[in-house]
């Protein structure tokens, strides 16, 4: 049983050939840029690719590759089910609304005078985002209905860039005023030199223009808990808000103790991951007035390395909690080579 692997470093490949060269695992390294990579899968049990969304070229065609390579009759990680919605706000909305996912209420709007009479009935705070982003960027906080208009004079106008810049920058500077140390200040050194010089694909990322998206704005969150479900797996990390700050994506503020979370919202994370045959997939939940579990957003992917490796252990479907160690990247090979294994004896 051979798996094709795309390797990209600093990705969830990474650790994927570690295991594979650990355990004896036949794999073949494929390019999933190469217009002939039909023939380059063949012999190929599946394909394992963490594909990124800042990278314009994956965007382009990664969800068409897929989709593809699943009608042809190969497993895949991820798989269709697990990232159709990857980076996409709007198709997270439409989705979570059809499988009664609880998602903090949300509204999106494809023309000027339909936000705008929006606007001018809602209340204020609500949450202005565009449809993609990681780490808070492109999030911001609407406070009155005359910031309201703007953004959305400024959505249905010339636009917003996918990666703002500034942005960036404030997040690397945070970054190093959270560490102070060589690793945080080399980060923000980089930073200012992508603030002058961008990286050249980032200008063929499409303008996030022609529709508008808010969402309401859930007061007394100091935090929010992501819950990563993988197979018959769930961990979980709470991110806490920057100070000052409404937003705890991208913080680097993390708390591990199991007995922080809300089971409801494992339980709510295991149930929606089966309701959409997702392989893998991190939910970001905050809490209304009641305590009741409310979702703002889905990933498939997430960032590797200590902010999860740091996890005590992990909860079964059953909500039993198991100390053990947390490794996500082992958990999605060893799932996804068990889902062939089990294709291979069924069939």
């Amino acid at each position: 049983m051979k798996i094709a692997i795309h390797h990209r470093q600093g990705s969830f490949s990474e650790r994927w050939l570690v295991y594979c060269e650990e355990q004896q695992i036949p794999y073949k390294l494929v390019d999933c840029y190469s217009s002939d990579i039909m023939r380059e899968l063949e012999g190929c049990a599946g394909l394992m690719w963490h594909w990124h969304h800042e990278d314009y070229r994956e965007q382009n065609f990664a969800r068409q590759l897929i989709y593809s390579l699943e009608l042809r009759g190969m497993k895949v990680f991820p798989n269709f089910a697990s990232c159709w919605h990857f980076d996409d706000k709007i198709g997270q909305k439409y989705l979570l609304e059809a499988i009664g996912g609880d998602l903090v209420p949300t509204y999106v709007f494809y023309d000027k005078a339909g936000a705008d009479t929006w606007i001018d009935s809602a209340s204020f705070p609500k949450v202005w985002k565009l449809r993609g982003g990681a780490g808070a960027m492109n999030v911001k906080l609407v406070k009155d209905k005359a910031q309201a208009k703007r953004l959305a004079k400024r959505a249905f106008g010339r636009g917003f860039p996918l990666i703002d810049r500034k942005s960036d920058l404030r997040q690397r500077l945070w970054i190093l005023r959270r560490d102070r140390d060589a690793k945080s200040f080399v980060l923000f050194a980089k930073g200012i030199a992508r603030f002058f010089v961008p990286r050249k694909g980032f200008a063929l990322l499409p303008l996030q223009k022609g529709y508008a998206y808010f969402q309401d704005f859930i007061p007394g969150n100091d935090y929010d808990d992501r819950i990563v479900v993988v197979g018959d797996k769930a961990i979980a990390i709470r991110r806490n808000n920057r100070k000052g700050d409404f937003r705890a994506s991208g913080s680097g503020l993390i708390e591990y103790d199991p007995a922080l979370f809300e089971p409801r919202a494992v339980a709510k994370a295991f149930e929606i991951a089966r309701k959409l045959k997702t392989q893998s997939l991190a939910f970001d939940f905050l809490y209304d007035e009641s305590g009741t579990p409310k979702l703002t957003e889905i990933s498939y992917c997430y960032a590797q390395g200590k902010v999860y490796d740091d996890c005590p252990g992990y909860w079964d479907r059953g909500l039993a909690w198991h100390e053990a160690p947390v490794n996500l990247q082992r958990f999605i090979i060893e799932d996804f080579l068990r889902s062939i294994e089990q294709e291979c004896l069924n069939g």
